[in-house]
């Protein structure tokens, strides 16, 4: 008794913290809401697991890994260049200036676009949920240590940051009710919309179908309503993927699994064949991470800065566009 008792009390705690996050609403048109899928005890709990702290992480490492290519894309249906960027994780501009469109064109059947979604795979951690919040990323590390899979996301808006660190997925839920915090019921207010209280499963309900809550308070994994506000910064807190990708990784991650979320716009990968890549994504949180002198020496504590053209990795630093470049000196 005294076991469950207690685990209705951390429930208490924790869930009214997940009711201060989550979901911004991408456009004044789309509805606020936010979540709280309440789970039924039927067993005497466990305790949650300790994930490895954030502390002890690797520190920031040169990565073997890249996700993604260069290739054309044609879409099956009339798309917008928005869910475009959203489903294969490559800004809309960089998309709408590669095929002379506007970033917001809806692309018809047939046309073919070039697309270059490729991203440095980071390795702070080996095994488990990775979430890269500025390159808004999220990278599946298999029992191995094998890179299983990567999605883009959505994560926090720069004046409600996702919070880094280490954490353990606690809670799996579909169709999960969202229960609107306080704070988003006032921002509701604030701006005019209808304010809601309550949410049930359904095309209306922002935390889509599929819901994994984290040990960091406030702060889940989830689905959308609204599949083109994916690969941004406009959630509150939350980790936000289209419903296909979503689907998929809740079928692969199980309960307890561990997982860290890190802030790294800069990033960089040597291949087996000698290249050098880097990265460079938006300073969203102004965290004073992309100047020349920071990428400097990260370069240098990684052994590269020989290897580096440098002209070429400070357009990278300029451009700050998101996708990986090739800047191996040339010989």
């Amino acid at each position: 008794m005294t076991a469950v008792v207690a685990f209705l009390l951390m429930l208490f705690l924790l869930i009214p913290g997940c009711q201060k996050s989550c979901n911004l609403s991408p456009s004044p048109s789309q509805p606020v809401a936010s979540e709280a899928p309440t789970p039924t005890l039927t067993t005497t709990p466990t305790a949650t697991p300790t994930p490895l702290p954030y502390a002890m992480r690797n520190a920031q490492c040169l990565s073997k890994i890249i996700v993604g290519k260069q290739f054309d894309y044609s879409p099956e249906e009339k798309e917008e260049v928005h869910l475009i960027s959203a489903k294969l994780g490559v800004d809309s501009q960089l998309i709408a200036e590669a095929n002379h469109l506007s970033r917001f064109s809806t692309v018809n059947p047939g046309r073919s676009l070039h697309i270059d979604n490729q991203h440095i795979a980071p390795c702070d951690i080996t095994k488990g949920i990775l979430v890269n919040l500025p390159q808004r990323m999220l990278f599946h590390y298999g029992e191995d240590g094998s890179l299983e899979e990567s999605y883009p996301v959505a994560v926090g808006k720069p004046e409600w940051e996702t919070p880094i660190g280490s954490f353990a997925v606690i809670t799996k839920h579909k169709n999960p009710v969202w229960v609107v915090p306080k704070d988003i019921q006032e921002e509701m207010e604030d701006e005019g919309k209808e304010v809601k209280t309550r949410v049930e499963p359904g095309p209306d309900n922002p935390l889509g179908n599929y819901w994994m809550g984290l040990s960091i308070p406030g702060i889940g994994i989830h689905a959308t309503n609204v599949p083109a506000s994916v690969y941004s910064y406009r959630t509150h807190g939350c980790v936000r993927l289209t419903p296909d990708n979503v689907k998929e990784l809740f079928g692969h991650v199980s309960k307890n699994e561990f997982g860290m979320i890190v802030y790294e716009p800069v990033l960089f990968a040597k291949l087996d064949d000698g290249r050098v890549f880097m990265e460079v994504d938006r300073d969203i949180y102004e965290k004073d991470l992309t100047d020349m002198d920071h990428v400097k020496q990260l370069a240098d504590s990684m052994k590269l800065s020989d290897m580096i053209d440098w002209d070429g990795a400070a357009d990278v630093v300029d451009d700050h566009d998101g996708i990986a470049h090739d800047v191996t000196a040339k010989k």
